[in-house]
């Protein structure tokens, strides 16, 4: 039973977090404006879990002079869009949802991924924090496998969006020369 106590007084010391797996398929990508975002710590904790694709296609086109990336909530038009899926905390979720404007620009909602790698190198083993490691319950998941994220996606746009050229995969230094312009580089409306 001696153990039975050490592992009640780790859980009282290192309770649960809830984690939530959230899609990012723009700016908040590595290597892209605004991913800093994602790692600040004063905006809650995140941690990359896998590259994925939509498992459905999906409008993701560049838009309004800031030449933001939107992932236009039009299911099976489009391409099978890439991204990122993070593990956040509750506190980075409410900074995202704050962040992406939601639920008036952008509304979050799930959606169906396939893995496509992962830190685990594709295979099902379990990560620090892991059910199988100290105090979690998360795997990194396997190449090819699909799981249900969150992603911020619009049904909010301007009707002439649906005629832009979709992307597969969102680069602010894209071949399509329409650089995210930063928020705080914006001229005031």
């Amino acid at each position: 039973m001696k153990g039975l106590g050490l592992l009640s007084v780790i859980v009282s010391v290192f309770p649960a977090v809830h984690m939530t797996k959230i899609f990012v398929y723009g700016t908040l990508k590595k290597g892209q404006p605004n991913h800093f975002s994602m790692m600040d710590h004063a905006n809650g904790q995140a941690e990359f879990v896998a590259h994925a694709r939509t498992v459905d296609r999906y409008p993701l086109v560049i838009a309004t002079k800031y030449n933001v990336p939107f992932l236009l909530n039009v299911p099976g038009t489009g391409q099978h869009v890439t991204g990122e899926i993070y593990s956040v905390d509750q506190q980075m979720l409410e900074f995202l949802d704050w962040f992406e404007n939601c639920p008036q620009k952008y509304q979050r909602s799930r959606i169906r991924l396939e893995v496509q790698d992962g830190p685990g190198g594709g295979e099902h083993t379990p990560k620090a924090g892991s059910a199988d490691g100290p105090g979690g319950g998360e795997h990194t998941p396997k190449t090819g496998s699909s799981l249900e994220a969150f992603v911020y996606s619009t049904k909010t746009y301007e009707p002439e969006w649906l005629q832009k050229p979709t992307y597969e995969s969102y680069d602010t230094n894209g071949d399509h020369g329409l650089r995210y312009v930063r928020r705080e580089d914006r001229s005031p409306e």
